[in-house]
């Protein structure tokens, strides 16, 4: 479960949820990968504040669901997790370098989407909405 992060000048609960394909859509995650994969990951979060709080391996992309500080954005969390985990794998399991020509494990695209333990959109748009209104009782 995700917990608010404080710092001097904000409190912050921000998830998000990244899905990213293999180069080519190749079928490069195997078991072993996916282990290493996680590995990494935390190491990752020992060195930046991304926590990952989920992580689903398919055979040609992967899901995280990762919790971070309002001063790392989208970007800068999905580029800091691509570039150390490619480089980790090659160097781990170059037989997985061997099936991706062009020297790159990612693709260049991702899906994001935020995440909230407060609700669907729909009640945080009823939420703010209705913010100032008086309550009849």
């Amino acid at each position: 479960m995700s917990k608010y992060i404080h710092k001097s000048h904000n409190v912050s609960v921000l998830m998000y949820h990244f899905v990213c394909p293999a180069k080519y859509r190749r079928t490069v995650i195997s078991k072993e990968v996916d282990e290493t994969m996680k590995e990494i990951c935390i190491e990752i979060s020992k060195r930046y504040e991304i926590e990952f709080l989920e992580i689903g391996t398919d055979k040609n992309h992967v899901h995280f669901l990762i919790h971070s500080v309002p001063s790392y954005s989208s970007t800068k969390i999905i580029q800091t997790i691509k570039s150390i985990t490619a480089r980790e794998i090659f160097a781990r399991h170059p037989e997985v370098k061997k099936k991706l020509w062009g020297g790159q494990f990612w693709s260049d695209v991702y899906f994001v989407n935020t995440v909230s333990q407060f609700g669907s959109e729909a009640t945080i748009r009823n939420y703010v909405k209705n913010q100032g209104v008086e309550e009849i009782l």
